[in-house]
Parts: C-alpha cells; sequence; structure tokens
C-alpha cells in the first residue's frame, strides 16, 4: 500500500511540476489583461478629464508634454509636462504623489499648484479612477522637454501660499452618490461635477479666483471668451433645451437653432467630450438639466424668421457688404447654413449677444469643431480685414441675425486683438 501510494505521488508531482509554467502563464496572462484594462479605462477618463487640452504642446502639438500658456489675472503660467519622462515629466512620480496633486493641489515634493489646474473638481474622483490614468499617462511614449518657467508677480509667485487658500477653498472629498437619485443622475454629477470640471470655465469666479459655489454654473468669462449659463435655468441656461439638443451639442458640439461650439468649449468638444459613450453624454444631460436655476447672462433668443435673399441696404452698407464678400458663401443670408447646419447663425447667443464676445473672438481667430460628422472649420479674419470692416460686419451679423443692436467700435476690435 506504501508503495503504491508513493508511485501515485510521483505522478502526482511530475503532473503538478508540469502543469506549473502553464500556471504562471496563465497568471502573468490576466495580469496583463488587468493591466491593459486598466490603462484602456485610464485612457477614457484622461479623455473626460480633458487633460490633453491644457497640457497640449503648443509649438509641436505633442500631447501631454506641456507648455500651453494660460493668462490669469496675476501673471502668466504654463502647464508642466506629464508624460513619462524621468527627467522633465513625472516619471518618478509614486501613486501616491499623483493622487494628492488631482485631490489636494500638491505634487511631488510638496509642490502646491494653483487653481488654473482643476484639482478642485478633481478632487471629488476616486483613487481608483485617478491611478487608471497614472497607469495610461505612464504608458506613453515619454517627451523629453524642460517646463517653462511661470511668469508671476509677488507675492502670488509663492506657491506656499496656496496652502491657506486649499483650506478655505479644497474641500479635498470624493463624490458621495445621493441615494435619493438614480444611478444615471450620480454618473452624470459625477462627470459634470468631477471628472469633466465644467464648474471650471462655466461658473464666476470670487475676489480670491475660487469658484463661487452660489452661483455654480452660472455662466463666466474665461480667456477672453463667454462661458454660457449651463445651468437648468428655463431663459438663460439650457433648461428649455430639447434633452437630443443638449446632448448633440455635448457630443458634436452642435445643436441646430441653440449652439456651436467654439473656443474653450471646441476644445473640450475636440479633446474630450466627443469621445463619450452614449450613455456618459445622456448622464451629463439628465444631471445639467437638474442644476438650481442661475438666472445669470443672455436669454436664449427666439430665431429670426428671415428671406434668403439679401437684405435691401439698411444704415451699414461697409458691414452688409463685408458679410456678402466674406460670410454669406457659408452661412447665407437667411443664417440657415450652407451645406451643413454647422454654419447656421439663427438662434445662436453669440449673435445675441450686444458685447459681441464670442463673435468678435471668432470673427478674429476662426474656429474648428472635430467630431463623428467630420471637421468643421471657419477661418479668422484678423489678418484680411481692418478694424473698422470688423466692426462693421460684427454690428450687422448683431442686427440682422439677432436681436441685438450692434455697438462695436473699431478701437473696441484693436483692444480685442491686442489683449492685456
Amino acid at each position: 500500500m506504501t508503495r503504491f501510494t508513493s508511485i501515485w505521488g510521483i505522478v502526482a508531482r511530475t503532473v503538478l511540476s508540469s502543469m506549473a509554467p502553464i500556471a504562471l502563464a496563465l497568471v502573468a496572462s490576466s495580469a496583463q489583461a488587468a493591466d491593459q484594462a486598466t490603462i484602456q479605462r485610464g485612457e477614457y477618463l484622461a479623455r473626460a478629464a480633458d487633460c490633453v487640452a491644457c497640457h497640449l504642446d503648443e509649438n509641436g502639438g505633442r500631447p501631454f508634454a506641456g507648455g500651453r500658456g494660460f493668462k490669469l489675472p496675476f501673471g502668466m503660467l504654463y502647464s508642466p509636462n506629464i508624460t513619462p519622462d524621468k527627467e522633465t515629466g513625472i516619471g518618478t512620480w509614486s501613486d501616491d504623489d499623483f493622487v494628492s496633486a488631482m485631490q489636494e493641489g500638491v505634487g511631488k515634493d510638496g509642490k502646491h499648484y494653483y487653481p488654473a489646474f482643476p484639482y478642485t473638481s478633481y478632487t471629488l474622483m476616486s483613487r481608483d479612477d485617478i491611478l487608471a490614468i497614472k497607469a495610461y499617462l505612464f504608458s506613453l511614449e515619454p517627451i523629453k522637454q524642460p517646463n517653462k518657467e511661470n511668469d508671476i508677480g509677488f507675492p502670488f509667485n509663492q506657491r506656499w501660499g496656496m496652502m491657506f487658500w486649499n483650506m478655505m477653498f479644497n474641500p479635498n472629498e470624493r463624490f458621495e452618490p445621493d441615494p435619493s437619485k438614480s444611478a444615471e443622475w450620480n454618473r452624470g454629477a459625477y462627470l459634470v461635477e468631477g471628472a469633466g470640471h465644467c464648474g471650471e470655465c462655466h461658473t464666476p469666479r470670487n475676489i480670491f479666483q475660487a469658484r463661487d459655489s452660489s452661483r455654480n454654473l452660472g455662466g463666466a468669462v474665461i480667456q477672453g471668451w463667454k462661458a454660457y449659463n449651463i445651468s437648468g435655468d428655463q431663459k438663460t441656461g439650457i433648461g428649455a433645451w430639447p434633452d437630443e439638443a443638449l446632448a448633440s451639442y455635448l457630443s458634436t458640439g452642435h445643436a441646430e437653432g441653440y449652439g456651436v461650439a467654439a473656443g474653450p468649449m471646441a476644445e473640450a468638444v475636440n479633446h474630450s467630450l466627443r469621445f463619450l459613450t452614449p450613455e456618459d453624454i445622456r448622464a451629463m444631460v439628465v444631471y445639467l438639466k437638474s442644476v438650481p436655476s442661475q438666472p445669470y447672462g443672455l436669454m436664449r433668443p427666439e430665431p429670426k424668421e428671415l428671406s434668403a435673399d439679401a437684405p435691401a441696404k439698411g444704415n451699414n452698407p461697409l458691414g452688409q457688404k463685408v458679410f456678402a464678400d466674406a460670410c454669406v458663401s457659408c452661412h447665407l443670408w437667411d443664417g440657415s447654413g450652407r451645406q451643413s447646419t454647422f454654419a447656421a447663425l439663427r438662434g445662436l447667443r453669440t449673435v445675441n449677444d450686444p458685447e459681441a464676445t464670442n463673435l468678435v473672438q471668432v470673427l478674429l481667430g476662426g474656429d474648428k469643431l472635430e467630431n463623428p460628422h467630420g471637421d468643421h472649420f471657419m477661418p479668422g479674419f484678423a489678418r484680411g480685414y481692418s478694424n473698422q470692416e470688423l466692426a462693421a460686419v460684427t454690428n450687422f451679423v448683431l442686427e440682422h441675425f439677432g436681436h441685438a443692436r450692434g455697438e462695436m467700435t473699431p478701437e473696441e476690435i484693436e483692444t480685442r486683438r491686442h489683449p492685456e
């Protein structure tokens, strides 16, 4: 009996030893699959968080290499390199370093960040989601590009002072689902308030450059552009937008008769929102429609019914001529847009803003939208037209397509060409 048992023991050991490499291979394969799944999730979350928009190398267009400049009230700030380069990027950062930067605004070696980096929104994100983003960034090719020195005057260049700012304005708390709301609503809240950090642009700031929570998503001006009211207000926000229109605007940058994304919002669509799943876009719509009304900003105008024929000459012949020469071939006299409704002007807040904030920005610098329907491009006219011509066409657009009286002057155009 003993001999019989020992023989079977030898057989068992032989079989197990032969299976060991297979088992190890299966474990390794499973780990690799898990790592790849984490990286893919991190890539999606990095897009949801729109990381590349700020960390894009403006000179070479290299993603995450940093160097983009942001003009702030107290100086010029440049985004850092967040590729895994060990000398100029974040290649030596630990998990705790990265999580601390995202949730607390304090990076490696205790370096404090300015709230232009939206950590006051990212703080709502879970550690797992943040580490998934880190895994994705560390899977990329390192780019050796030294960070630019910020040009910020005293006392704002004393980063240690941000410690006190954080004590007042960064709660350093994770998102907690509201059990009284649906899973869809909670997902939308997580994306809008956390990863998507919509409030960083669409919420006005107080004198300390912290978001004014009493006017959440009520609209603001950022980098010379109006980020419109996106609260649930029926008149000045998106409360009256059909769900389908808002979903289209978020995912494509366009909702016929309601809005066309430009400036920073176009960048958000190009780099982030167009990559989100229909389910996540729908969740954002559900949440945004529920945001308490903030009665600020421009009311949504009633679209004008216009003729396809050129209007009779009025009191702005220069503006009408510039529009006829440079604009009508795409936008048409009735503002319906030729071939594509992306060129439609009727019903847009942009052509109903008496200050013409975004309209002048688009006229000067152009616009570009990238979405599943193709790229849509409008050239800028800063070089080809004088201040007088641009002021005239601005006033024509406001009065012809909108309900605002155009009062733009050549002097104001010059100021906007060269903002301080």
